[in-house]
């Protein structure tokens, strides 16, 4: 007969949401902002401003990361229920720093002035590597054990038509893929990467596109022209994709062809500058170029429930929440072999960090948390004997491995 250990939460987990909005502030101003939406109202950072042409915002368990693009360096902030905790100033050495992700403790960002892609240790806060790009790189994703980049324009400045596959464990470039002018934002959707593009002529007319990358390298490519009034930005809700469009967004049906009738969002196309789906809703950056901007709210059936006074140029949105470290990832309220296998899963598929299985709480999931929840649920006293019945159970996740990696990082 099989027994299994369950232990019953006194309490769900409670969640303090914060949603930190990075205005860009105007070219050579000095005037980049960082501002925080909780409970209905918004909050100043109030070391504001943060330096020249604020480009992205990023969370990762605790921590706040904000690139500076002019300033060329990143921000790192804890974050509490109580506010943002200044603790490191990264310098880039005029690298021109645009997007980033977080991958097994490393930082990785595209950087333009420097046509690479680096990489910080998040344990010694120094970039270890940098990994050449055939042009200057924008967006960044993970999906599937590889790094994708979009290649927005070439060395020369002239539009990019490239998306590059990086091996992590390489450092080495090991596909790039055709998918047309102006490669910019991308998104993982079911298996497929999305691409929204955005090029222009010799007069500075804009043109736009959407392509996407199959699961079996295949790519599609589509241009809309100039006719449509596309934004930057490619999202998905719900199982369908959509594009930033005509002062909303649009879904985009299975041919990549824009759906006008599915717009959600009724602003002036001229004043959006950035778009962002988070849980069920969609936030809107407004702006006129000039303090103050406004951040709109509005739900998915077109109806604004909130507006927010922000800095000038809302160019990117991070969502934050508190929580328990209490291993129950499937959030039943039950901690339970269920949840082992979750956290196994989460770790396999790279997926980004949850707070709720880092049970030893040092801002990683990884195998130390599994063979931690494992001790707690099947009672197992020693770190040997727990870490032997996952590889007994989980044989692909390599334990061995995943011990020495993980000490290694802890030293």
């Amino acid at each position: 007969m099989k027994i299994f250990f369950i232990f019953l939460l006194s309490s769900f987990i409670f969640s303090s949401e914060q949603v930190f909005v990075v205005c860009e502030g105007n070219y050579g101003s000095n005037n980049s902002s960082l501002w925080t939406i909780n409970n209905e109202d918004v909050n100043e950072y109030y070391n504001n401003p943060l330096g020249d042409v604020a480009q992205s915002v990023l969370v990762n368990g605790n921590q706040l990361f904000v690139i500076l693009n002019v300033s060329s360096n990143i921000q790192v902030f804890d974050i509490t229920d109580d506010g943002l905790i200044p603790t490191h100033i990264i310098d880039t050495d005029l690298s021109g720093p645009r997007e980033m992700l977080v991958y097994e403790n490393y930082l990785y960002f595209t950087n333009w002035y420097t046509a690479d892609i680096k990489k910080i240790n998040l344990l010694t806060w120094q970039i270890e590597s940098e990994i050449s790009m055939p042009g200057l790189p924008e967006d960044i994703i993970y999906f599937d054990g590889f790094i994708y980049s979009s290649i927005n324009m070439n060395i020369d400045w002239s539009d990019g038509s490239l998306v590059v596959k990086v091996d992590p464990s390489t450092n080495m470039i090991v596909h790039e893929y055709e998918v047309g002018l102006g490669p910019g934002n991308l998104l993982e959707h079911e298996g497929e990467i999305y691409i929204a593009r955005t090029y222009y002529d010799e007069n500075w007319n804009a043109f736009s596109g959407t392509s996407k990358i199959s699961d079996n390298d295949d790519v599609l490519i589509v241009n809309y022209g100039g006719a449509l009034p596309c934004g930057g930005s490619v999202l998905s809700y719900d199982g369908s994709v959509y594009r930033a469009y005509d002062g909303g967004i649009a879904m985009l049906d299975s041919n990549l062809e824009i759906m006008p009738d599915m717009r959600i969002g009724d602003y002036d196309y001229n004043s959006i500058y950035s778009v962002e789906i988070i849980g069920d809703y969609i936030y809107f950056g407004l702006t006129d170029y000039l303090t103050p901007d406004d951040v709109k709210v509005v739900d998915f059936n077109g109806d604004e429930i909130a507006s927010y006074e922000v800095g000038v140029l809302p160019g990117d949105f991070a969502v934050w929440n508190s929580c328990n470290n209490n291993g129950d990832v499937s959030n039943d309220g039950i901690v339970n072999i269920i949840d082992i296998v979750g956290i196994v899963n989460a770790i396999l598929d790279g997926e980004n960090y949850n707070c709720t299985a880092d049970l030893n709480l040092d801002d990683l999931v990884n195998i130390l948390d599994v063979i931690q929840l494992v001790q707690e649920i099947l009672e197992i006293d020693s770190f040997r004997g727990a870490a032997n019945w996952v590889q007994k159970h989980f044989p692909q996740i390599k334990v061995n491995e995943r011990i020495k990696k993980a000490l290694r990082h802890s030293q």
